[in-house]
């Protein structure tokens, strides 16, 4: 079995940029596994610190209004990986999921520590690389030129431990 997993995609992330692109591929990924009956899990970073976007219970930390809907389960984080402290690998167990696809923000963070924790656990993974975003950028990590989403998509395609696709592959292998 597949199952989706949807990363943070939170107002205190997607209002702080431009991701039309992203959320839109984002939302043809969700629908393509919601026509097909997989589950769709969506994981909600929560922040201890009143002063992130983040912070349990602040407006940036919920859902945001564009993918909302899709949300019929929801894992809540408090680390970069979905699967630390939280029930995940349980739910993916009852679900009997053997293969899990990564999308959502921020791409160098949680879901690159996902995709990483979820092989951990034994599951196939494949990460939907122009279907993650990040808020941060070259000039954040004071790497002129860097691009963040392709960089850690060809560490992680180079590991051979997790597929690295983008949107149309995924159509092409998948859909």
């Amino acid at each position: 079995m597949e199952a989706l997993l949807v990363i943070d995609v939170q107002n205190g992330i997607v209002e702080s940029g431009d991701f039309k692109s992203e959320l839109s591929l984002m939302k043809l990924v969700i629908e393509d596994f919601k026509k097909k009956e997989k589950p769709i899990i969506f994981v909600r970073h929560l922040d201890k610190e009143q002063e992130s976007s983040l912070f349990e219970g602040a407006v940036g930390s919920e859902l945001h209004h564009s993918l909302k809907a899709y949300a019929e389960t929801i894992v809540e984080k408090r680390t970069p990986s979905a699967f630390f402290e939280t029930g995940l690998s349980e739910t993916l167990d009852k679900l009997c999921v053997e293969h899990v696809f990564i999308i959502g923000f921020n791409t160098e963070f949680c879901c690159m520590f996902t995709a990483i924790s979820a092989f951990d656990r034994g599951y196939q993974v494949t990460f939907i690389e122009d279907a993650t975003g990040t808020a941060n950028t070259a000039e954040s990590y004071e790497m002129p030129g860097l691009d963040i989403r392709d960089f850690v998509g060809t560490v992680l395609h180079w590991s051979d431990a997790i597929e690295v696709l983008d949107y149309e592959e995924y159509v092409e292998n998948y859909k």
